[in-house]
């Protein structure tokens, strides 16, 4: 799919969803052949012309200012995610055709390398711009993946990718209490970033991949949702320390300093004083420790 298909997929997906009489647009008793408003109903309210926005959803309009893309993003009630996302559409579709390129190796940056280190008592993941994790500490291990070697993000070849872990992997699954609404944030998130970089190939892979093996991610995928994951709590159900409610946090969000990096750190916090943060003391205690600059082998101190 080309730039101007996806934004003008985009576009009609988003306007199906809206419904006039949330608008205050009277529909008289009418019967609509299809679900939300009609072109002629958001272009109106967008303030611009029926035929201009006809052929920007049809993929045969370029140049969109971003003066008319915002109006259209008010019209379709976007949050500011969304809207950045139909900037980056809109200037992936002007473009032309993009040349699929090989994406550049993915290796954790010296400067967030020392602040995973720094945050010991955190639960801290390392993630590139696909959500693959390049790096882990003790405790993000324990308590995102210790299912899995905690040696596996130092080779590419098998790095965990948390996509493929919550919507593909059992255990993953069954850690969140509201599993569907980390997979939205998963897909929103997901869509933010290929919008982003619209000729990343080993991105539209893993879309396809999960689009192929999970009906959950297809039917999600299929809504054009965009999300900005920057903070959510969750419950979670470990099976080593049982229930407990984490705020996950993104310390840095790509595109940062180096934009073919896009590297995230996400965090797991607790409130003080609570519940949460005993049962995260706990999981400390019952981990396997291992020297995080040697995957796989136990630390020299701590509870192992």
């Amino acid at each position: 799919m080309n730039g101007k298909e996806r934004l003008g997929e985009f576009l009609q997906t988003r306007r199906s969803q809206l419904q006039p009489e949330d608008l205050g647009i009277p529909d008289y008793g009418e019967r609509r052949r299809v679900p939300g408003l009609r072109r002629e109903e958001l272009a109106s309210l967008a303030g611009v012309s029926v035929s201009y926005y006809t052929r920007l959803e049809q993929g045969q309009s370029l140049n969109a200012s971003p003066q008319v893309l915002d109006a259209i993003g008010r019209a379709l009630r976007l949050e500011e995610a969304e809207r950045l996302h139909l900037h980056n559409l809109a200037r992936s579709s002007a473009t032309g055709p993009c040349r699929g390129r090989r994406p550049a190796p993915e290796r954790v940056t010296e400067a967030t390398g020392q602040l995973l280190e720094v945050l010991v008592h955190v639960p801290a993941i390392v993630t590139g711009r696909r959500g693959d994790v390049l790096a882990w500490n003790t405790l993000g291990h324990a308590l995102f993946a210790g299912h899995l070697d905690p040696g596996a993000p130092d080779r590419p070849a098998e790095r965990p990718n948390m996509a493929r872990l919550v919507f593909l992997d059992a255990h993953t699954r069954a850690l969140y209490a509201d599993w569907p609404a980390k997979a939205r944030a998963v897909v929103g998130n997901l869509r933010l970033v290929a919008g982003r970089y619209p000729d990343d190939t080993a991105l539209h892979a893993l879309v396809g991949e999960l689009s192929a093996k999970s009906a959950d991610f297809a039917s999600m995928w299929a809504d054009h949702r965009v999300t900005a994951c920057a903070v959510a709590t969750y419950e979670m159900r470990h099976p080593l320390v049982g229930p407990l409610t984490v705020t996950q946090q993104t310390l840095i969000e790509g595109p940062g300093q180096d934009q073919d990096q896009g590297q995230n750190i996400v965090v797991a916090t607790t409130e003080a004083d609570s519940p949460a943060r005993t049962t995260l003391a706990l999981l400390a205690q019952v981990s396997p420790q291992y020297d995080s600059a040697r995957p796989g082998t136990r630390a020299a101190s701590g509870s192992g």
